[in-house]
């Protein structure tokens, strides 16, 4: 990788237009040997970019002591040694530019599927995954790198996800290790606090899908109403090659007239007209079944993943293996095996009586979908609701998800999720009074796995469980730190196990 100098990293910034003031102190041809905005990986040559509204200068202190030799910022800081610094307008739409050159400009190494929308990313981007891996292995190649809000694999780490999108310096730096391992195909969810905070500035998109749009992260901290949120999730069209738009969406109009801003669009959805067009979609029993036209076949697909609103989420990626042009052969190998983990995990008791299904349905859409879904398929089923809310940001699904669930369980049962610096027990009053107002039973329990113990024990006749917002996950925020817990999946499994032998004849 080149490495650039400290007049390099001052010449993009000025090119961009956002200095406002800078002395190198004579280090202009000082090399640039890391790129971080936190302190504790600063190391010997490092730029320090600060940022962020908790930033405080002891930050910055901490990392020339580290090593830093050059900081960016929007405003000056006083040191007991002369650094060399940047000044900019503004810090969010600068780094962009720093990664790009630190890192080298690795996307235009990649393939670059970028998803979007309201509901379903992770499902959407792990279904394209598996059909890109399924054609990869074909041919001999690596399998895709992934960015979501389940998990990220690059080629050189597999974490655990915290955010959707990263900040764009941990994000560029994903880019680089996957073209560093070889990997040519990258699928990554991007969310439209990204788009609006300037994460994926820079960046051009081979694909873009864009599912659906819905109100949600609405909160003083995210978007102050519904147009900031939508007019955000619209940015992602300029910067792509091939714009992939859902017919099925609200308010497909716009979202159509801003995705000319791409050079090519392609729809896809289950509307008449849609260049990938879904139709005779039905359940066979636990598979869907649909076909798929577009001006290169007519198939039958089989989706393996429960939930019939998933067909919009496979004609999505169907739609990008389209543009990469990838037989059919692959796009139903892949759909059929494909999995997200904790999305749709379904699981069954030896009577039958109890069905848990556990998933990240976290916002109105998602809900809707999933209920409703739910009551379609289960009709001799009574629905039972496990599900919270996340502290201090999108408070309105507090009314959205209350609502309902209340209009479709029969009882619910409301628990910690995320809840940060905000009192579980005031989160879980604001959604019990929506829930209350729809006349259903519910129940006030902090702790996740009681929860689902107790739902699983105490259900009668036939129920089916729907455990929602955590999935996989093994953790749970309280104030700022992470707490590792079990997940869902582990708990349900667990007290299925446990209700299994409690019922043995």
């Amino acid at each position: 990788m080149i490495t650039y100098t400290q007049q390099d990293y001052l010449n993009t910034l000025t090119k961009a237009g956002l200095i406002i003031d800078s002395n190198l102190y004579g280090h202009d041809s000082d090399a640039i040997q890391g790129l971080t905005y936190n302190s504790k990986e600063a190391t010997a040559g490092t730029l320090f970019v600060c940022k962020g509204a908790a930033f405080h200068p002891q930050y910055l202190a901490d990392a020339v002591f580290s090593g830093a030799t050059l900081y960016v910022s929007e405003q000056k800081y006083e040191l007991d040694t002369k650094v060399p610094y940047i000044l900019v307008s503004d810090i969010r739409k600068a780094m962009p530019y720093l990664g790009k050159l630190f890192f080298n400009d690795p996307s235009k190494e990649l393939n670059l599927i970028g998803v979007g929308g309201t509901k379903g990313k992770s499902t959407t981007a792990y279904y394209v995954k598996a059909i890109v891996d399924d054609y990869l292995a074909s041919i001999g190649k690596k399998e895709s790198a992934v960015i979501s809000s389940i998990d990220v694999y690059d080629g050189v780490t597999k974490v655990e996800s915290h955010i959707t999108t990263p900040e764009n310096i941990e994000l560029l730096q994903h880019f680089r290790n996957a073209v560093d391992s070889d990997i040519d195909f990258l699928e990554m969810e991007v969310s439209s606090q990204a788009l609006k905070y300037n994460r994926v500035d820079q960046i051009t998109f081979d694909a873009a899908i864009f599912l659906n749009i819905s109100e949600d992260h609405i909160s003083p901290i995210e978007h102050p109403d519904f147009e900031d949120y939508f007019s955000s999730k619209l940015k992602m069209f300029a910067q792509t090659k091939h714009a992939l738009i859902n017919t099925n969406s609200d308010y497909f109009e716009r979202v159509a007239e801003s995705a000319k801003d791409a050079e090519n669009v392609i729809t896809f959805g289950t509307k008449p007209g849609s260049d990938i067009l879904g139709y005779d979609i039905k359940k066979i029993d636990h598979e869907i079944h649909f076909r798929v036209s577009c001006d290169r076949f007519d198939e039958d697909f089989a989706l393996t993943m429960p939930g019939l609103f998933n067909v919009e989420n496979a004609l999505a990626a169907i739609a990008a293996a389209y543009v990469f042009n990838i037989p059919v052969k692959f796009m139903k190998s892949g759909l059929y095996r494909a999995r997200s983990s904790g999305r749709m995990e379904t699981y069954m008791s030896a009577d039958k009586n109890v069905i848990a299904v556990v998933d990240y349905a976290h916002n109105k859409l998602s809900f809707d979908k999933l209920f409703s879904s739910t009551r379609k398929e289960y009709p001799d089923y009574d629905i039972i609701s496990i599900f919270g809310c996340p502290g201090k940001k999108a408070v309105i699904r507090r009314h959205d998800l209350g609502t309902i669930a209340g209009m479709y369980s029969k009882k619910v049962y409301i628990v910690a999720e995320d809840p940060g610096a905000e009192p579980v027990e005031q989160i879980s009053k604001d959604i019990a009074q929506y829930v209350e107002a729809q006349h259903c039973p519910y129940e006030m329990i902090e702790d996740r796995g009681e929860a689902i113990r107790k739902a699983i024990m105490t259900s009668e006749g036939k129920s089916i469980l729907l455990i929602t917002g955590k999935g996989n996950e093994t953790r749970q925020k309280y104030g700022s730190e992470y707490l590792d817990c079990p997940s869902d999946v582990e708990y349900t499994k667990k007290y299925l196990a446990e209700y299994d032998a409690s019922h043995q004849a």
